[in-house]
Parts: structure tokens; C-alpha cells; sequence
């Protein structure tokens, strides 16, 4: 972005995007004076990392059954984790990123930084090389059609405790954003100390902090985990939060999660949410202490849920722009319509493409506009990274009219935004809630 500069030390976001038009322009690009040190602000990414090993399928799930051998094409080997999926997908956006997380020395763990290093020489820097640890890995099997199962091994994720945050690497950094906290033993035991204690010490520094979950094996200690009490105690330190609607409901409603669950076999949870029960979502993650809230849903697109403006205010280094008008907003922007390849680190993805739109000082729904893009940039690939596209591509494809993925009028879905009382605003593509200040 070093050649959009302007002799007053500003970023030219006009010049860059210049042939953009309409929606695009109005809301997207925000033609407006974004400080150099802003919208250059180094992000660290810190968290889990792995191995991604994804066999080419074809067919589906069911031609896997015990004693049977399952034909598969070319492999794919790709970093994986936030690390890897949220901060190289920032780095290929244009924003200069560090990664910290830790693997073994052993093959994997040689093979993870050299992927790494590809990206750039510099990216590795704050990595750890435990002597003597497994690296963790993940084999991904994405058949057509349906959501990826993941067989997963957490390695040295799990011994990653708060000591081996390389704080003295933060003094640069404008935004920290920690993912995979249930993939990391270390980071839910004892009610999440270890976790509160690193988001703690980086909010003091003033930096602007981000959070990302995962979905915990449901057999393993982490699913066991007191999570109401862990982000109870964590998000007072988190400015933005971005887990998934499924993830939230396992460890706030495991009950009604259970249920939703059971009723939707074949149609998956996601149509079992109502726009009610998100909303309640939104406003008990705001009451946690967290500023803003960010709930993925998968297809069905992305949630956003905004505290008043002295809360905004405490963000640290990296603060939305246009302050007022991300005050007191619940909007929910539909998904854009793509030929879905993978859907690994799609969420991550996602992330990455929101928290650029605030790096740009973009207002809320254009910066739901961003994260749906790049998350759909994101499954038109196997892996997680290959598929992101450069920020004035990203911003061309929607500024050229790129459809979003709307409910179809036939039929009738628990997630009715209308019989919810929601507003479609056209000229900006989002539907409006009833806690929206604009509504």
C-alpha cells in the first residue's frame, strides 16, 4: 500500500480505488483521509498453527466405512490454524503481518515454516521451535457438497502458555488477534488464565485485541471446559470477537445446542438458528465486556453486534473510523455467491477481511462487506490461503456487482429476517436488526 501514499502523510484511498462506483464506492472503499499509521499498523497473529494434509475427493462421505479403501487424488500440504489462515491471509491483503505460535522440530514443524517463509522471509520470526515436541497436523477431507470433517492433533499447540507471546515484538503492532484457544490445552485450563493473562498484558500495551474460537472435539477435555466462565474472564481484555454461531452455542447453550442439533441431521444447525437467538447472543457477548462481536454462519453470512461509543473508544491503537456510525449497530450481511471448492479457514478468512475493513477505516457495513468477500474469495480453493485475492481484486469483484447469496422465497427457514422484524437495506446489502441505532 506504500505507493497510495500522499505528501501529507494521509493514504489515498480514492486513487486506489478509483474505478470502483456505486455501493462499492459510497461504502467500500471509504474515499476518506485514513492515517499512514493506521492503515500501515503492523497486525500480530498468535495462536495455534498445523500442518493442513487434504486428499483430493470425489463422491461422498459415504463411501467411507470401516475396511474399505477410499481412492484419492493429489494432496495438498498448507499451513493451517489462525496463524497461518487469518495472518497470511492479511499479508496477501496488504497489511504487514508477524505470526507467533510454536511447533516441534520435526518434519511437519520444518515443513510449517518453510510454507511459512514462502510467504515471506520475515513471517517466522516470532515462531518458537520446541526441541524435542510434535508439531500439530490435520487431515482434511473435503468431499463436494457437504462440510469438511477434520481429524486433527493438537501437538505442541497444547503447551503454548503466555510466556511464549514474544511481547517484546508488540511494541510496533497496532492489533493482536489470538485464534484456537480451544485447541490449546494450555489456554483453557484453570478457567483460561493462561489466555487472560496474554490478553490482559496486550490490552496494558495498548494494543487493539481480537479473538477467534474454534469447535472443540466434543469428546475431549475442551468441550468439558467451563467456558461461560473463560470468556466471562477474557473478553473485558478483547476488542473484537469473532467466534461461530455453532461454537458459541456449544459452550454458552450446550443444551439447546444439543437439541438444535438433533433436530437438524440433515439440514445442519445453521437452519435451526433464528435471528432471535443470535441477537440474544450478541447482546450477552456485549454484556462480557467485549466491544465488538462478530458471529460467523457459515453460508448464511455474518452477524455484527456493536457496544456504545465509550466503549468503542477503549479499543487501543487500532479504532474504527467514522466512530458514530459504529456505535450501538446490529447488522447481518448475507454471504456472496461463489462455486464452493473447501471450506477450510473460510472463518478465518472472514476475520482477516473484517479486520482490514477497520485498518481502512471503513464503516461497519462496508467492513461486513469485505469479510463475506474475502471469505468467499477463500472456498473457491482447496486450502485455506491460495484462493485470497490481492484488496483492489477483492474490492473490483464486488464493486462489479458480484451477487450475494439471498434466502429463497420459497419455503420458509428459521432464519426469516423479515418475520424477525429485520430491514433489508438495499444500498448497502445488510439486514438491519432492532437494536440497530439506524433501524
Amino acid at each position: 500500500m506504500s505507493d497510495l501514499g500522499r505528501p501529507d502523510g494521509q493514504l489515498d484511498l480514492t486513487e486506489a480505488d478509483g474505478q470502483l462506483n456505486g455501493f462499492a464506492r459510497d461504502t467500500i472503499t471509504e474515499p476518506i483521509p485514513v492515517p499512514r499509521a493506521l492503515a500501515m499498523a503492523e497486525v500480530v497473529v498468535a495462536g495455534h498453527i498445523c500442518l493442513d494434509i487434504i486428499p483430493t475427493l470425489v463422491g461422498d462421505s459415504t463411501v467411507l466405512a470401516p475396511g474399505r479403501l477410499v481412492e484419492a487424488g493429489r494432496a495438498t500440504l498448507a499451513t493451517g490454524g489462525p496463524i497461518s489462515n487469518t495472518g497470511l491471509a492479511l499479508r496477501k491483503l496488504g497489511i504487514t503481518t508477524s505470526l507467533m505460535g510454536k511447533v516441534g522440530d520435526d518434519l511437519f514443524g520444518r515443513t510449517i515454516i518453510q510454507l511459512i517463509e514462502a510467504q515471506g522471509a520475515d513471517l517466522a520470526s516470532g515462531m518458537i521451535v520446541a526441541p524435542g515436541e510434535a508439531s500439530s497436523y490435520s487431515i482434511i477431507l473435503n468431499f463436494p457438497g457437504v462440510d469438511r470433517t477434520i481429524i486433527h492433533a493438537p501437538g505442541c499447540n497444547d503447551t503454548f502458555g503466555a510466556d511464549d507471546v514474544r511481547y517484546d515484538l508488540l511494541n510496533s503492532a497496532g492489533l493482536f488477534h489470538f485464534g484456537y484457544p480451544p485447541l490449546m490445552a494450555r489456554m483453557y485450563q484453570d478457567n483460561g488464565a493462561e489466555l487472560v493473562s496474554i490478553f490482559k498484558k496486550v490490552k496494558e500495551m495498548g494494543i487493539t485485541t481480537s479473538l477467534d474460537l474454534s469447535m472443540p472435539d466434543l469428546s475431549g477435555q475442551a468441550a468439558q471446559a467451563d467456558w461461560r466462565a473463560i470468556l466471562a474472564a477474557v473478553l473485558p481484555y478483547v476488542d473484537v470477537f469473532m467466534p461461530s454461531i455453532e461454537e458459541l452455542l456449544l459452550m454458552l447453550r450446550r443444551p439447546l445446542y444439543n437439541k438444535l442439533t438433533t433436530k437438524a441431521r440433515k439440514t445442519g444447525l445453521l437452519a435451526q438458528v433464528t435471528p432471535a437467538l443470535v441477537s440474544e447472543l450478541g447482546k450477552l457477548l456485549l454484556g462480557m465486556g467485549t466491544k465488538i462481536v462478530g458471529l460467523k454462519a457459515g453460508h448464511r453470512g455474518l452477524y455484527l453486534r456493536t457496544a456504545d461509543m465509550a466503549s468503542l473508544e477503549q479499543m487501543g491503537r487500532v479504532q474504527p473510523k467514522n466512530m458514530p456510525l459504529w456505535a450501538n449497530r446490529e447488522l447481518w450481511a448475507p454471504c456472496f455467491a461463489t462455486e464452493v471448492v473447501g471450506t477450510t479457514g473460510s472463518g478465518d478468512a472472514t476475520i482477516a477481511g473484517f479486520l482490514m475493513g477497520i485498518l481502512r477505516g471503513m464503516k461497519p457495513e462496508a467492513a461486513l462487506a469485505s469479510a463475506c468477500a474475502v471469505g468467499a474469495c477463500c472456498v473457491e480453493a482447496p486450502d485455506a490461503i491460495s484462493g485470497i485475492r490481492s484488496w483492489p481484486e477483492t474490492m473490483e469483484r464486488i464493486a462489479a456487482g458480484w451477487p450475494r447469496l439471498l434466502l429463497k422465497k420459497r419455503g420458509r427457514s428459521a432464519l426469516n429476517m423479515p418475520s424477525a422484524k429485520w430491514r433489508w437495506d438495499a444500498d448497502h446489502e445488510v439486514w438491519r436488526g432492532t437494536q440497530d441505532v439506524l433501524y
